[in-house]
């Protein structure tokens, strides 16, 4: 009986051993989950990459990003990354191409060619102050490009182009709009995007501070109203012959 008993002991502690180990045996075999499917659908994963990596660089800026963060808030890997973007400065170039083709994206989608000249250039006025609002990662971003004196952006082949398109566009209203007599002789397309893109910028890259200082009345939804057709008033008021505000602002 002793034995017996001894025996049976002895085969449940072999029989318990067996089994964890066959079942340790499993969980290291077992294969582990990719984070992301990127063979299948690489386009979707630089996106998710530029989505995140947008979101450090305009938080931290450049030197403040961390890759090892980005990759772990991402559906991808830090070794991933450098695969399609070369070394952190590429990461944050692409962010910038990408937050530039955003902003221009409105401005070109807004097609002004058969518009009268003084509304067309209303309407662009308008599109660039509201694409300014839309995208404050856009503003900081293009602070933190500025601190590093434009560096990066000289680097783009991208970025110039985007922007040569808004000057052409801004050429083209200028052109005939002197030809019919409704614009000053000496209207500047740069210019006048000069004067558009600062006021736009400042109401969002100075937000905080103006309203520190000031209050936050022309931050309301009807102060930001009012701001905007001030700007559109300054850049007609500007170019446009005998230019006449609309009444009540």
């Amino acid at each position: 009986m002793y034995l017996a008993v001894k025996f049976m002991l002895f085969n449940q502690r072999i029989g318990g051993t067996m089994e964890h180990r066959h079942m340790d045996g499993a969980q290291k075999s077992a294969p582990k989950k990719r984070k992301t499917s990127w063979k299948k659908d690489p386009a979707a994963v630089k996106e998710d990459i530029l989505t995140v990596a947008t979101e450090a660089f305009a938080a931290h800026g450049l030197s403040g990003a961390n890759i090892n963060e980005i990759a772990e808030k991402t559906s991808t890997s830090k070794r991933m990354i450098y695969y399609y973007f070369g070394d952190k400065e590429g990461l944050y170039r692409s962010v910038l191409e990408r937050v530039y083709s955003s902003l221009r994206e409105t401005e070109q989608a807004l097609n002004v060619a058969d518009l009268e000249p003084i509304m067309a250039l209303r309407r662009l006025t308008e599109a660039t102050f509201d694409s300014h609002v839309k995208n404050p990662q856009f503003i900081r971003l293009v602070m933190i490009e500025n601190i590093h004196n434009a560096e990066y952006a000289r680097k783009s082949d991208v970025i110039p182009t985007l922007n040569k398109a808004i000057i052409d566009k801004l050429a083209d209203v200028c052109a005939r709009g002197k030809a019919s007599g409704v614009l000053r002789d000496d209207a500047d397309p740069l210019e006048l995007h000069w004067m558009t893109s600062s006021a736009s910028f400042y109401n969002v890259s100075n937000k905080a501070t103006f309203a520190t200082s000031f209050g936050g009345r022309l931050f309301t939804t009807e102060g930001q109203k009012r701001i905007r057709e001030r700007v559109v008033d300054m850049v007609l008021g500007a170019v446009v012959v005998d230019y006449r505000p609309r009444s009540g602002g």
